[in-house]
């Protein structure tokens, strides 16, 4: 291959992956060799954040380059704006075959966003049915609640092993289709599986990889009366004050969240081999993420929706060996640094603003940024939630609550809040100037109000009489496939052979 090619890109993502459940974190317990093979070879962000801990924000922030205030991104009912370039487009425009197999939780008719070909359905709903109202303290009837904990266990099947496992199947059988085919472009791929997400159920053989007594509980305890107001609203909006669990139970959610990484690590490690195979591997960056994280019971939380470290750290590894030497980067980067970083890698500048930093000094060992900015605007908030974090600082602040500021190299478990601390007041003013230059807090409140409003009257109604579904349908010509009467029968076995057995 031409020295001169882009390389393919190969982006493998894992929902709800907690860094520090992994052994490349540190975690002493969790088996998941594949990942730990990429990190071994590759490039590990220690400190690497999503910029909004739910789904679709997170999602639609990492394939936009910008942060979710400016894409109208609040919440996992929020329309993707179809005019928004993503990542995707512009390698699509410098020559690029983008594909998509998995979850994404696009919502709106716009189901491709620049990818060229999409090989699944989404395990998620395009409509508007999950939209919050911040206007109201019910519970909404579709979100969390911790029936994912009290009910955590074995399994035979679940609607998330269906899915993971076809997602696999197709990512897989679409390298050896680029193997075999005549189409020379660089591929742009993303594989985005569901898992280790809840519910905590996972089959047998991946629970006894893990002795049930070796399960750790969770460390951070926090005294009800000592938990901050966005932590009450979560323990409210996800029913733990309601339901609460067993200490058995928790330790069942975390046994069945650990084997369901293990599960993930298979997945990896099966189109790890394919890539092999099929001889890709060479010409291939890739890129092992998550789109936030996981409180798995730490601080008496669940799932995410915080900027507490549990819930919006992910796992960041690039794996190049012949272009980057391996290595740790400790400096704080985020996903919104994925788009200026791939164009970098790929040649070329975004053609619309973008709220990252290519993580290219970083991968070329040389002295990059240390910045993440994240913003919180859905289920469990009641005004926005901002996140600034440079250097040793975290601070969050939001108009309805009291300001965090966390100095994590001396309090990694976030227990000291410095906020109100005098010897720390400079600092945290500093923050609040930088927030009140950067946001304007008072007219995104009133777009979330005002969008979240017209998306419940459209939901309303289109779940009145017959219904026009926008979830994707993924196109197969069935009269193409495998051997039809109309196709040579030895062209087609020997073209869809590999590798392909050349005539003397």
């Amino acid at each position: 291959m031409a020295d001169d090619r882009p390389p393919n890109i190969l982006i493998l993502m894992a929902d709800q992956m907690a860094p520090n459940a992994l052994p490349v974190y540190g975690h002493s317990l969790v088996k998941a060799p594949n990942i730990a093979k990429l990190a071994a070879e590759g490039v590990v962000f220690d400190s690497a954040y999503c910029n909004s801990p739910l789904c679709a924000p997170s999602r639609f922030s990492f394939l936009s380059g910008q942060l979710p205030s400016r894409i109208g991104a609040y919440d996992n009912a929020c329309e993707f704006p179809a005019d928004r370039p993503t990542i995707a487009h512009h390698l699509r425009r410098r020559g690029y075959r983008t594909i998509l197999a998995g979850k994404m939780h696009f919502v709106g008719p716009d189901q491709q966003h620049g990818f060229e070909e999409r090989l699944t359905t989404d395990i998620y709903p395009a409509d508007f049915g999950w939209t919050p109202d911040w206007t109201s303290n019910a519970r909404p009837s579709w979100y969390h609640s911790m029936d994912s904990v009290v009910n955590a266990g074995t399994c035979i099947r679940t609607n998330q092993l269906d899915f993971d496992e076809e997602v696999t199947f197709a990512t897989r059988r679409k390298l050896f289709e680029i193997a075999r085919g005549k189409d020379d472009r660089p591929f742009f791929l993303v594989m985005s599986l569901t898992h280790p997400h809840d519910p905590f159920a996972i089959p047998e053989r991946y629970w006894s990889l893990y002795d049930d007594a070796d399960i750790a509980p969770p460390r951070v305890t926090i005294p009800l009366a000592e938990q901050d107001p966005h932590s009450l609203r979560l323990r409210h909006v996800c029913g733990i004050d309601r339901d609460p669990v067993s200490d058995a139970q928790v330790r069942a959610a975390r046994h069945a969240y650990y084997g369901a990484i293990s599960f993930v690590d298979e997945q990896i490690g099966i189109v790890l081999g394919a890539l092999a195979d099929t001889g890709l591997a060479d010409d291939t960056i890739i890129l092992m993420i998550g789109d936030h994280g996981e409180m798995l019971g730490e601080r008496g939380l669940w799932y995410k929706m915080n900027f507490f470290e549990g819930g919006a750290r992910i796992p960041m590894i690039v794996h190049a060996p012949g272009r980057f030497a391996p290595g740790r980067v400790a400096e704080s980067v985020s996903l919104v640094d994925l788009l200026p970083t791939l164009l970098d890698l790929a040649g070329g500048e975004p053609a619309h603003p973008a709220d990252g930093t290519s993580m290219m000094p970083h991968l070329t060992g040389g002295s990059g940024h240390d910045e993440v900015i994240g913003e919180y605007l859905g289920e469990g908030a009641v005004a926005p939630i901002v996140m600034i974090r440079r250097g040793p600082w975290k601070f969050i602040h939001s108009p309805a609550d009291p300001d965090q500021l966390f100095h994590l190299p001396s309090d990694p478990d976030e227990l000291a809040n410095l906020a109100t601390l005098p010897a720390h007041a400079a600092t945290r003013a500093d923050f609040r100037r930088e927030v009140a230059a950067r946001w304007d807090l008072d007219r995104i409140h009133a777009d979330v109000l005002a969008s979240q409003a017209r998306r419940r009257i459209i939901a309303a109604a289109t779940a009145t009489g017959a219904r026009t579904s926008w979830d994707f349908h993924p196109v197969r010509h069935a009269s193409q496939e495998y051997v039809r009467g109309h196709m040579d029968l030895e062209e087609i076995e020997a073209s869809a052979r590999f590798p392909r057995v050349r005539a003397e």
